[in-house]
């Protein structure tokens, strides 16, 4: 409500001189308006800066003030992370020095245990091997032993019978037949 009333007074203060001015037609009535006009202009903007400005300011410097601590806040996070990454690189030589060993120990472990493995390997594979040889020996000499009785048998057969006659046969079956009449001895 001031606020309104305020504004229509300089409103008023502002359009009357040039309103007295037309109706009197005087020159230095007029500058005397318009000085008038001047002071009612400079005293309202004054009145309204002098209001609002203050609180801007004490506003904006609080603001200024809350900006500047958050930087410097985050300027020492930042010096922080800068010391922490120098401390790490610092440590980076004999970080990679230490990865460098330990890769190379895990190559000599990775190499002996291959080589360790490839023997076990050979062992098992000559193992088997030895047992596929002796069990391809065994069955060949089984086999041999087949064809030797075979072979022997079949020339049995071809030399009794080059040698069978037909009285031969016949006293052989007479043969059988008395050891089947006679009765077995206990």
């Amino acid at each position: 409500m001031r606020r309104s009333a305020f504004l229509l007074a300089l409103g008023l203060a502002l359009t009357a001189p040039a309103a007295f001015a037309a109706t009197e037609g005087g020159g230095s009535n007029l500058e005397i308006w318009r000085w008038a006009n001047f002071l009612l202009l400079a005293g309202g903007l004054g009145y309204l800066i002098r209001k609002n400005a203050g609180p801007y300011f004490a506003e904006r410097k609080k603001q200024i003030r809350a900006d500047l601590a958050q930087a410097e806040e985050m300027r020492k996070e930042a010096e922080g992370r800068i010391q922490e990454v120098e401390r790490r690189l610092g440590h980076l030589e004999t970080d990679m020095a230490a990865l460098r060993e330990e890769s190379a120990r895990e190559a000599r472990s990775e190499t002996e245990r291959m080589k360790q493995q490839t023997v076990d390997e050979m062992a098992k594979i000559r193992v088997h091997a030895e047992q596929e040889i002796a069990s391809a020996g065994k069955a060949a000499r089984l086999e041999l032993k087949r064809y030797s009785a075979r072979l022997a048998i079949h020339q049995a057969e071809q030399r009794v019978r080059g040698r069978i006659t037909a009285d031969t046969q016949d006293d052989l079956v007479r043969g059988f037949v008395r050891d089947l009449d006679r009765p077995a001895a206990k």
